[in-house]
Parts: structure tokens; sequence; C-alpha cells
């Protein structure tokens, strides 16, 4: 599947509306491709950024985007995908306060079972209680008000693509 970064302009809107929770964070960059969003995060003050992606010509470019950018530590790469990353994010002591989430745009089932997961008890449980879930998907496209405990608070479009952001609230 070819990759699709997000835009600079997305990206820049998107940091502006987190920088007031980027200082000292711990990021999850899921679906990464280049590890742009990522590496902003960590740029940006995050304390440790998890990355996860699958596809070798993107894992490629992730790495050589770190290595070049002489970036050596605070961060988890997990190159199984998304799924081995749930699963070692499920293990951490400490929950996680940030979760982007970009599949391909026609991978529906990546988005409902991403966001489902985080909105379970299980997924729930790695969110920190004012933690933000952010998910890039097509403009076109609209994702569901509530994923289990997650429930969508703010769509920003631009463009083709939208950020649609989720945060955890009580039952």
């Amino acid at each position: 599947m070819k990759t699709r970064p997000t835009s600079d302009r997305l990206r820049e809107t998107l940091f502006n509306i987190l920088a007031p929770r980027l200082e000292g964070c711990r990021f999850v960059d899921l679906y990464a491709g280049t590890g742009a969003v990522g590496i902003e995060a960590l740029s940006r003050g995050a304390s440790h950024v998890w990355f996860a992606e699958n596809a070798e010509p993107a894992l490629e470019s992730l790495r050589q985007n770190l290595a070049a950018l002489k970036i050596n530590r605070d961060f988890t790469l997990e190159d199984r995908g998304v799924g081995a990353m749930l699963q070692r994010l499920s293990k951490l002591q400490q929950p996680v306060d940030l979760v982007y989430l970009d599949p391909p745009y026609v991978a529906e089932d990546e988005y409902s079972g991403t966001l489902n997961f985080f909105g379970s008890v299980r997924g729930s449980a790695i969110l920190s209680p004012h933690a933000l879930v952010v998910a890039e998907h097509s403009s076109k496209e609209k994702l569901a008000v509530r994923y289990g405990v997650l429930e969508h608070t703010r769509l920003l479009k631009q463009g083709d693509a939208a950020l649609s952001f989720f945060s955890p609230v009580a039952d």
C-alpha cells in the first residue's frame, strides 16, 4: 500500500492544537509511515514516542529519518505493526497521553479496530485520564461518535483530510 504522508499544513495545525499537551507527554504514532508526526512530537518535548509501522518502504524511511536527525533514544519502534504495538503498550507501567493514528484512508477496519481497542476496558487502561486520541482520515468519511469509552470531541477538516479527536469519558 502506498504511503500517504500527513501534509505539512495539517501537521502544523495538529501540533498547534496539541502544543499545550506535548511537553513531557508519552506519544504513540500508529501507522507511522515515515515517522514525521512522532518525530515532530519528540522535537516539541514529548518524553517518549512509540512508532508502529510494518510496511518495509515506510520503515526504511522512518529509520533513515531518525538516523539523519540523530534521534537514538526516547523512542520505541515496533516493526510488526499496530497489533504488536497495542500488545506492547498493554504491558506499560505508565499510561500514554496522546495517540495519533493514520491508517490508509481505505482501511476502514483499521480505524474501527484501533479506536474500539482504545475504547475498550483493556485499551482505555493504556490511556491517561486526560488522554487524547487523534485519527487522521478522509474528510469524506465520518467516524463514529463513540467507540466504547472514547467520545468524539472535535472534527477539523482541511482539504481532503480530517482530524477527529477522541477523549475517554466515564460511563
